[in-house]
């Protein structure tokens, strides 16, 4: 854990620590907050906001940073041993060479390229118009897998249900069957002596899980910063064209309507609780037991929320029936924050509490929720259409679906109507 993380949990224990002081102090004495002790209380909840937000992006850089580049993807979609041995010296040494023509490709275009480093690109070009992805050239060209790590790696620290679902990799774009189950209601037998034994077949239903292209829109670059040594382009683009595609990608798979886009986990999900009449923007401790006991209990020891930010800061502020926080910041290095016991994932794609809204899920996301892929993004560099402004234009695309597979697992909060 480096000494940043570890100061930040600190503080935020700290300020946690110090709000409690000051509601145990106006609870003891029967009295409301005074406007010193309300201030100082605001104060410390804007900052400890602040620190939880840090404590998030440092963990999950940290998560990136264990994901072993040993076995990475190929530009075929099979695994490469990395580390030599193994008769992987050709494939290494190709990869090398490819990695190093496309960098003087972004920068400079086929151009700069020898005649042997432009046979080698050529073979690994990709039509796009044949994928139906509407795009004003005849294609580009696969990326090296580092670029592409770096653009995974992106786009799954934006999507927070990436990092849960039962996510599956096909190696084409073509319709996948996938059934769903619920069979939480059906049970064994007893069997007496010399009894057959009896039959339940299982209640499976099904859904197509479709390849829905996920663009991260065009990003335009001057040709003079392209030809700039000093500019990290193969760093730069690629964590770019991960977050676009992150972002509306996590915003699909948690709110998507199913309907030429994938089901998100708020659409498809069964709902759990609903608010009270008047609990617009609240949500109150029984809610949340009364939400943590709608999973079925064979569930729940895999069961996590996944939130918006704001719904944190609305949970935050909750009691149990003996006055104990429900929200437990990080208890030591080491260990998650939780809420009445469970971890939690914020998602900024959830809705936020509002009349009607359905701001928080629970349960095991990987049982409940399945995401499939097509092979990994891809990458194209554009310059025709931008030559005449003397700019290059890079996109990125990956293909995803997601839906429900197993409705038991999951339950959502709605808030209230009115």
């Amino acid at each position: 854990m480096s000494v940043q993380l570890r100061r930040l949990i600190d503080e935020q224990n700290t300020l946690w620590q110090r709000m409690q002081d000051i509601q145990t102090a106006a609870e003891t004495e029967n009295r409301d907050l005074t406007a010193e002790e309300r201030t100082n209380w605001d104060q410390a909840e804007e900052r400890l906001t602040v620190v939880s937000g840090d404590i998030e992006r440092l963990n999950r850089m940290a998560q990136l940073s264990q994901i072993d580049r040993s076995q990475i993807v190929s530009t075929t979609g099979e695994p490469e041993d990395r580390r030599g041995g193994g008769g992987g010296g050709d494939a290494e040494e190709r990869a090398a060479r490819y990695a190093e023509a496309f960098g003087l490709y972004l920068r400079g275009g086929m151009d700069r390229l020898t005649p042997d480093q432009r046979n080698l690109m050529m073979d690994n070009e990709v039509d796009m118009r044949a994928m139906g992805a509407n795009v004003d050239t005849a294609g580009g060209f696969t990326v090296p897998d580092e670029f592409r790590n770096i653009m995974v790696e992106t786009m799954v620290s934006f999507g927070g249900l990436l990092n849960l679902a039962d996510v599956i990799t096909t190696s084409t774009g073509a319709d996948l069957k996938w059934p769903t189950n619920d069979d939480t209601g059906n049970e064994g037998e007893l069997l007496g002596e010399n009894q057959p034994a009896g039959e339940q077949d299982l209640q499976l239903g099904g859904r197509t899980l479709k390849a829905y292209i996920f663009s991260s829109k065009q990003v335009k670059l001057s040709m003079s910063l392209l030809q700039d040594s000093a500019f990290n382009l193969e760093q730069w683009v690629p964590k770019k064209l991960g977050e676009r595609i992150g972002r509306r990608a996590a915003r699909a798979f948690t709110t998507g309507s199913g309907v030429d886009q994938p089901q998100g986990v708020t659409t498809g999900a069964v709902v759990g609780k609903v608010g009270a009449g008047g609990q617009t923007t609240s949500i109150t401790y029984d809610d949340l037991i009364d939400l943590e006991h709608s999973v079925d209990s064979a569930y729940r020891p895999g069961a996590r929320y996944l939130m918006h930010d704001q719904t944190l800061k609305v949970i935050r502020k909750l009691k149990d029936l003996q006055g104990r926080p429900l929200w437990v910041p990080i208890p030591a290095p080491g260990f998650p924050a939780t809420i009445n016991g469970f971890e939690y994932t914020l998602d900024n794609s959830m809705p936020i509490p509002a009349a009607g809204a359905k701001s928080l899920a629970f349960g095991d996301f990987k049982a409940g929720y399945v995401i499939r892929q097509v092979q990994q993004v891809q990458t194209l560099r554009l310059v025709e259409r931008y030559a005449e402004f003397l700019q290059v234009a890079f996109l990125g695309f990956a293909r995803m679906d997601g839906m429900v597979q197993d409705p038991s697992a999951i339950r959502v909060y709605q808030h209230a109507a009115s």
